[in-house]
């Protein structure tokens, strides 16, 4: 690639994204290669490190565990295992926001892992309660959605 300076009017020959400037100063753009990821907040462990390895995760233990559970209570009743998958999600969303230290419950930063399993613990739980037959709860504008994008 070729640039020339504005300044001096110099033509320099050199890679895009290369790591030093026009005048051998380290380039203020991005490198190329990522060489760390930084560690989302509240990403340490969530017992101190002599605690067995499972007893480190209790968070993502917690959520684990009751999304499993809410699965297994589906093949019986359908309603009561997609409610316990949902809550185990906001639940998940509440230990996100009230507990510092998450351990790998923590992916992003907190308010994206707080606003992520709101959303979709919340939409599992309305989609549990209007599943049919004699669905919990009715919500009057989504019958006439559907017809309208059905037709």
């Amino acid at each position: 690639m070729r640039t020339v300076s504005a300044e001096t009017g110099t033509e320099r020959t050199g890679q895009a994204g290369g790591s030093e400037g026009a005048r051998g100063r380290p380039s203020r753009r991005f490198p190329l290669i990522t060489r760390d990821t930084a560690r989302p907040e509240g990403g340490g462990r969530a017992a101190p490190g002599e605690a067995p390895a499972p007893a480190r995760q209790w968070p993502l233990l917690c959520v684990l565990a009751g999304t499993a559970v809410g699965l297994l209570v589906t093949l019986g009743h359908f309603r009561t295992g997609l409610l316990t998958v949902g809550l185990s999600l906001l639940a998940g969303a509440a230990l996100r926001w009230a507990v510092p230290s998450v351990g790998m419950l923590a992916v992003r930063s907190r308010f994206t892992d707080v606003v992520t399993y709101g959303l979709m613990g919340t939409a599992v739980v309305l989609l549990a309660l209007m599943a049919q037959p004699a669905p919990l709860l009715e919500i009057p504008f989504l019958e006439d959605i559907v017809h309208f994008t059905i037709r």
